[in-house]
Formats: structure tokens, C-alpha cells, sequence
């Protein structure tokens, strides 16, 4: 006597004909569905702030990623979008570096219950060779150091920094004009008069 094979359907696996019909593997029934899928991580970016003015201000000659000391209202801030570069620049002292003049904005929610420096000097976080290669280039040839950007990598906040020269002010206009010039070129390659 042949008995007939019974399928029990259970709440988790009621739409199982379905998934079998559109080639979908089947769900564990213990794991109905993925708790986090990844595709949302292209979505966002992984910039927090960005230093425009440097690149006009400057020539910038050769960069450097480096990692940046911060307490934890800080990561949250920057989380949040509430970074800024804008005249910030590298100093060296006591054979470390450290960034002066970068702002991160407390949030209201996060910071309430002890007084916080959106301004203060952060340490980053170089290796040594790094560090006596930009002092060097600093002292004896005249650049500066500026921090152009501000990133994510992976759970990290890195920071990029660039040795620079200053631009005298022609530099600066010479700049503007090429600026001008190929933004006028793509204008008249996009819609040609004819």
C-alpha cells in the first residue's frame, strides 16, 4: 500500500508554490527573511565634507589619507552630515599632527549633558615616515598643509589632506578663466548653432 505524500503549508511558507514557480530559492522556515540586505550602500555616499576652497586657494601637489582621532558625539554628528572643512589646515608639534579650524556641529539630542567644542584641535592619525615627509616639505620647501576632504571608509572617518602651494592672485584668475572657458566650451559642444 502506497501512501500519498502530504505537503504541509505552514504561515511562513505559504507563498512557497510562488517562489518555486519564479526560480526564487526557498526560505528557511525558521529564517522567512533577511534581517538587512546591502543594497542600499550605493545609495549614500561616502563623503561627509568636501574643502572647495582649497583647491582654488591652492596647488595641491600630493595627498595623504589619514585617520582622525574623535570622541563619539562627534561620529554621530558627522553621521548626520554636520562636518566642515572650510579653512582648516595641519599642524605638527611634538612629532604628531594635528587639524585646526574643522567644525562638527553638536546635535541637540547628543550632546546635552556635557559642554562640547565644535572648533577644537583633533589629532590625525599618520604613520611616522608620513609625518617627517610633510614636516620636511613644510619647513624647508614652503608648502602647508590642508585638509581636503572628509570620507567613510568603511566604519572609519578618514580624512584627506594635501601638501599645497599657495596661488598668488593671477594664479587665481587664470583659474577662474579656464573655469569659465570649459564650462562656455561644453555649453556650445552641447547645443551647436547652426
Amino acid at each position: 500500500m502506497a501512501y500519498a505524500k502530504r505537503s504541509i503549508v505552514t504561515p511562513l511558507d505559504s507563498g512557497a508554490k510562488k517562489r518555486r514557480a519564479s526560480g526564487e530559492k526557498s526560505r528557511c522556515r525558521y529564517n522567512a527573511r533577511p534581517m538587512s540586505t546591502k543594497n542600499n550602500k550605493n545609495s549614500q555616499s561616502s563623503t561627509i565634507a568636501l574643502n572647495k576652497r582649497a583647491k582654488f586657494d591652492f596647488f595641491i601637489e600630493e595627498r595623504f589619507e589619514a585617520g582622525i582621532a574623535l570622541t563619539g558625539w562627534e561620529v554621530k554628528s558627522l553621521r548626520a552630515g554636520k562636518g566642515q572643512l572650510t579653512d582648516s589646515y595641519v599642524i605638527f608639534k611634538d612629532g604628531e599632527a594635528w587639524l585646526l579650524g574643522a567644525q562638527i556641529q553638536p546635535l541637540a539630542t547628543v550632546s546635552t549633558h556635557f559642554v562640547s567644542d565644535p572648533t577644537r584641535t583633533r589629532k590625525l592619525l599618520l604613520k611616522q615616515r608620513q609625518i617627517r615627509e610633510l614636516r620636511e616639505a613644510v619647513e624647508q620647501k614652503g608648502y602647508t598643509v590642508v585638509a581636503t576632504a572628509l570620507y567613510w571608509k568603511n566604519h572609519l572617518v578618514k580624512c584627506e589632506i594635501a601638501l599645497a602651494k599657495g596661488k598668488k592672485q593671477h594664479d587665481k584668475r587664470d583659474t577662474e578663466k579656464e573655469r569659465d572657458w570649459n564650462r562656455e566650451k561644453q555649453r556650445l559642444m552641447s547645443n551647436p548653432v547652426g
